[in-house]
């Protein structure tokens, strides 16, 4: 399994997510900015061509995969088209609305089965890596849960992944965020409460390079 899990955007090391690759110059990389789906889709376009612009800074081909395009179809549509893509980049934004989109369209259980067989690198930012833990419980405190319910009049999901064996927690003691004081109480929670999990600042990655796990 190979993770590049950022903070913030590209985050300080993005030499290390090319050299995860292992691909030629020029890949491709799915592109999810579902995380955006309850903004205005002028700020969500936005956000997106902000993704497109830093991976094809880095010399690769990004493309969007908006999940919703795949809500109520079979989920082998959806594991065929992520299954194309070398490389899989969410960006940030409302975790529980990216992992309802992940949910609804089955990429959940494709990207989880693709990971397992070493398929492609997940990799990601702030929402993008917090998804993939095995609960998203007290994120609630940064990341409103109830705009699931606003935007595609479903209940949230409160289950992560289980990609991680822990929680992820972006933005802690970074001045210059505007989470980073909720999140770093949040990270302060989980101390007090023994909930695993690992906390990053903005520059900072966790990669996951099959047995080997570090932060940057």
């Amino acid at each position: 399994m190979r993770l590049y899990l950022s903070s913030f955007r590209m985050g300080g090391h993005a030499d290390r997510l090319l050299a995860l690759l292992r691909a030629p110059a020029g890949a491709g990389a799915a592109v999810i900015g579902n995380a955006l789906d309850a903004e205005s889709e002028d700020d969500r376009r936005a956000g997106v061509r902000s993704e497109v612009a830093a991976l094809t800074a880095l010399g690769l081909r990004p493309t969007e995969v908006d999940l919703r395009r795949y809500f109520g179809r079979p989920a082998c549509e959806v594991a065929a088209e992520l299954a194309r893509f070398p490389l899989v980049w969410a960006r940030g934004g409302n975790a529980f609305v990216l992992r309802h989109a992940l949910a609804r369209s089955g990429a959940d259980a494709a990207l989880t089965g693709l990971l397992g067989r070493d398929a492609l690198v997940y990799a990601g930012y702030s929402a993008g890596g917090c998804v993939l833990a095995p609960s998203l419980r007290g994120l609630e405190a940064c990341d409103d849960p109830d705009a699931v319910t606003r935007v595609h009049g479903e209940p949230p999901v409160w289950d992560g992944l289980g990609v991680l064996d822990h929680a992820l927690v972006p933005h802690v003691d970074s001045p210059g965020h505007p989470e980073s004081e909720v999140l770093t109480g949040v990270a302060a929670r989980y101390r007090g409460e023994g909930v695993p999990h690992r906390a990053l600042r903005d520059g900072q990655v966790l990669v996951v390079d099959g047995p080997q796990t570090a932060i940057f």
